[in-house]
């Protein structure tokens, strides 16, 4: 497999964090609206040896980003000037400032405690490290049947146009180098920001590595997505790029015994 870019060993680096050797920075996103009854769950599992978490405010009516900066005085606010998850990410993505981008959800449904694993992969050797509930070792609690189904049949039509082989398409856990940010070139409004960038990671020859993630139920409040309209969207996102976008040659997995197959390259 080609590798894009060069990969150092973990022997380079000279930042130690518990059991995981960095040498790069690490930003953690985390796009909320009216998420204050479930940020003190979410900042409570975020490893200590992160170095920056950008929330993004959706212009909240509670208290988000008041109880965000009481548990976390250092968090960087940015105000959203737009709508929805995928432009809420965007900006949060350009504010941050670490080598290492992570993504997560402030509902609860998202465990920081994994944040290691996404890492790993990424000072392993990945471009781009991509969550999954399907993968050996993962699961959800929340998952419905009708949205497995969906996801399915979306992941399939993705693996099939893109040559990938990835097992879990519409999940918001994920990390990647920021470096990689124009190569993703990000542009959606919605929840099919998460297809988005695993097509266009596809799409830049990047090298993707899954992750085995267990999906929480949501602690506190009510969900925004939308089974039938936000899947619509992710199809119509599938076809455009597939009509518009490099399709790359397929590669060979090759296996990465604690993660699993890199499913991209």
């Amino acid at each position: 497999m080609t590798m894009h870019g060069i990969a150092p060993s973990l022997s380079q680096y000279t930042r130690v964090s518990g059991d995981l050797a960095i040498g790069a920075t690490v930003s953690v996103v985390v796009p909320a609206m009216n998420e204050a009854a479930n940020l003190p769950h979410v900042f409570a599992t975020l490893p200590k040896w992160i170095d920056e978490v950008v929330l993004v405010d959706g212009n909240s009516t509670d208290d988000t980003v008041a109880v965000a900066r009481e548990l976390r005085p250092d968090v960087r606010v940015v105000t959203q000037s737009g709508k929805g998850k995928g432009n809420a990410l965007i900006e949060g993505f350009k504010a941050a400032t670490g080598d290492i981008i992570v993504m997560i959800d402030a509902d609860g449904s998202t465990d920081g405690r994994e944040i290691v694993r996404f890492v790993s992969a990424l000072v392993a050797g990945a471009d781009f490290a991509k969550g999954s509930r399907f993968a050996s070792g993962a699961g959800s609690d929340d998952i419905s049947v009708t949205r497995s189904l969906g996801n399915t049949v979306l992941t399939t039509l993705t693996n099939w146009l893109y040559g990938t082989r990835y097992t879990d398409l519409c999940y918001g856990y994920n990390a990647f180098w920021a470096r990689h940010l124009d190569a993703l070139a990000l542009d959606c409004d919605g929840f099919e920001i998460e297809t988005l960038m695993n097509v266009r990671a596809a799409q830049a020859g990047l090298v993707v590595q899954e992750v085995p993630s267990h999906e929480r139920c949501r602690i506190h409040g009510t969900s925004n997505l939308h089974a039938v309209r936000d899947g619509w969207r992710v199809l119509k996102t599938i076809l455009r790029e597939r009509r518009r976008g490099r399709v790359p040659a397929a590669a060979e997995p090759e296996i990465a015994p604690e993660f699993g197959e890199r499913v991209a390259a």
